[in-house]
Protein backbone atom coordinates (compact mmCIF):
# COMPACT_ATOMS: atom_id res chain seq x y z
CA UNK A 1 0.00 0.00 0.00
CA UNK A 2 2.75 2.38 0.61
CA UNK A 3 4.47 1.58 -2.67
CA UNK A 4 1.01 2.64 -4.40
CA UNK A 5 1.09 5.27 -2.34
CA UNK A 6 5.13 6.45 -3.48
CA UNK A 7 4.13 5.52 -6.85
CA UNK A 8 0.81 7.63 -7.40
CA UNK A 9 2.67 10.81 -5.31
CA UNK A 10 5.46 10.09 -7.94
CA UNK A 11 2.53 9.95 -10.84
CA UNK A 12 0.93 13.00 -9.42
CA UNK A 13 4.39 14.79 -9.00
CA UNK A 14 5.77 14.04 -12.80
CA UNK A 15 2.11 14.96 -13.76
CA UNK A 16 2.21 18.21 -11.16
CA UNK A 17 5.55 18.77 -12.75
CA UNK A 18 4.14 18.17 -16.60
CA UNK A 19 1.34 20.61 -15.84
CA UNK A 20 3.91 23.40 -14.60
CA UNK A 21 5.94 23.04 -17.60
CA UNK A 22 2.86 23.10 -19.49
CA UNK A 23 1.96 26.11 -17.98
CA UNK A 24 5.55 28.07 -17.97
CA UNK A 25 5.52 27.51 -22.10
CA UNK A 26 1.54 28.89 -22.07
CA UNK A 27 2.82 31.56 -20.08
CA UNK A 28 6.14 32.26 -21.68
CA UNK A 29 4.12 31.99 -25.22
CA UNK A 30 1.82 34.56 -23.78
CA UNK A 31 4.45 36.80 -22.42
CA UNK A 32 6.12 36.92 -25.97
CA UNK A 33 2.57 37.47 -27.54
CA UNK A 34 2.31 40.44 -25.39
CA UNK A 35 5.98 41.95 -25.79
CA UNK A 36 5.50 41.30 -29.69
CA UNK A 37 1.99 43.66 -29.06
CA UNK A 38 3.43 46.13 -27.01
CA UNK A 39 6.66 46.31 -29.64
CA UNK A 40 4.18 47.20 -32.37
CA UNK A 41 1.89 49.03 -30.05
CA UNK A 42 5.65 50.98 -29.63
CA UNK A 43 6.41 51.20 -32.68
CA UNK A 44 3.25 52.48 -33.90
CA UNK A 45 3.29 54.78 -31.75
CA UNK A 46 6.58 55.95 -32.53
CA UNK A 47 5.77 56.58 -36.08
CA UNK A 48 2.85 58.49 -35.34
CA UNK A 49 4.98 60.83 -33.11
CA UNK A 50 8.04 61.33 -35.70
CA UNK A 51 4.97 61.91 -38.67
CA UNK A 52 2.97 64.15 -35.98
CA UNK A 53 6.77 66.26 -35.37
CA UNK A 54 7.55 66.15 -39.12
CA UNK A 55 3.94 67.80 -39.72
CA UNK A 56 4.76 70.08 -37.41
CA UNK A 57 8.40 70.98 -38.37
CA UNK A 58 6.31 71.47 -42.43
CA UNK A 59 3.85 73.20 -40.65
CA UNK A 60 6.54 75.67 -38.50
CA UNK A 61 8.99 75.67 -41.92
CA UNK A 62 5.92 76.78 -43.83
CA UNK A 63 4.77 79.62 -41.51
CA UNK A 64 8.77 80.62 -41.82
CA UNK A 65 8.51 81.05 -45.85
CA UNK A 66 5.10 82.74 -45.22
CA UNK A 67 6.46 85.33 -42.74
CA UNK A 68 9.59 85.94 -45.23
CA UNK A 69 7.11 86.48 -48.20
CA UNK A 70 5.40 88.94 -46.52
CA UNK A 71 8.52 90.52 -45.37
CA UNK A 72 10.29 90.39 -48.94
CA UNK A 73 6.95 91.48 -50.36
CA UNK A 74 6.72 94.69 -47.34
CA UNK A 75 10.41 95.36 -48.46
CA UNK A 76 9.66 95.47 -52.14
CA UNK A 77 6.67 97.97 -51.57
CA UNK A 78 8.29 100.32 -50.03
CA UNK A 79 11.14 100.29 -52.49
CA UNK A 80 9.06 101.02 -55.35
CA UNK A 81 6.71 103.58 -53.64
CA UNK A 82 10.43 104.95 -52.55
CA UNK A 83 11.62 104.68 -56.35
CA UNK A 84 8.08 106.71 -57.11
CA UNK A 85 8.97 109.29 -54.98
CA UNK A 86 11.94 110.03 -55.91
CA UNK A 87 11.26 109.22 -59.70
CA UNK A 88 8.32 111.87 -58.84
CA UNK A 89 10.70 114.58 -57.44
CA UNK A 90 13.15 114.08 -60.47
CA UNK A 91 10.75 114.75 -63.00
CA UNK A 92 8.80 118.04 -61.09
CA UNK A 93 12.79 119.59 -60.43
CA UNK A 94 12.87 118.30 -64.72
CA UNK A 95 9.43 120.39 -65.51
CA UNK A 96 10.71 123.25 -63.02
CA UNK A 97 13.99 123.36 -65.05
CA UNK A 98 12.50 122.99 -68.01
CA UNK A 99 9.83 125.84 -67.77
CA UNK A 100 12.37 128.26 -66.44
CA UNK A 101 14.43 127.60 -69.61
CA UNK A 102 11.31 127.86 -71.89
CA UNK A 103 11.15 131.16 -69.97
CA UNK A 104 14.27 132.12 -70.36
CA UNK A 105 14.44 131.54 -74.02
CA UNK A 106 10.87 132.89 -74.38
CA UNK A 107 12.41 136.48 -72.49
CA UNK A 108 15.45 135.95 -75.40
CA UNK A 109 12.98 135.91 -78.30
CA UNK A 110 10.84 138.73 -76.84
CA UNK A 111 13.99 141.15 -76.42
CA UNK A 112 15.35 140.25 -79.99
CA UNK A 113 11.67 140.68 -81.31
CA UNK A 114 11.48 144.23 -79.41
CA UNK A 115 15.34 144.73 -80.49
CA UNK A 116 14.46 144.01 -84.63
CA UNK A 117 10.88 145.95 -83.68
CA UNK A 118 13.14 148.80 -82.67
CA UNK A 119 15.47 148.93 -85.54
CA UNK A 120 12.30 148.61 -87.76
CA UNK A 121 10.83 151.79 -86.29
CA UNK A 122 13.81 153.54 -86.32
CA UNK A 123 14.39 152.43 -89.77
CA UNK A 124 10.59 153.56 -90.60
CA UNK A 125 11.04 157.10 -88.28
CA UNK A 126 14.14 157.46 -90.91
CA UNK A 127 12.65 156.88 -93.84
CA UNK A 128 9.61 159.34 -92.47
CA UNK A 129 11.86 161.71 -91.56
CA UNK A 130 13.86 161.66 -95.25
CA UNK A 131 10.77 161.71 -96.85
CA UNK A 132 9.67 164.46 -95.36
CA UNK A 133 12.94 166.14 -95.94
CA UNK A 134 12.82 165.10 -99.76
CA UNK A 135 9.53 166.69 -99.85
Amino acid sequence: HEREHDREISELIIKHEEDMEKLRAELNKEQQQLLDQLRQQMAATHKAEMEQAQLQSQTLHSLELEALRLSLNNMHTSQLELTQSNLRKEKETALVELREMLNDKRAQEVAILQSRHQLEWEKVKEQCLKEKEDL
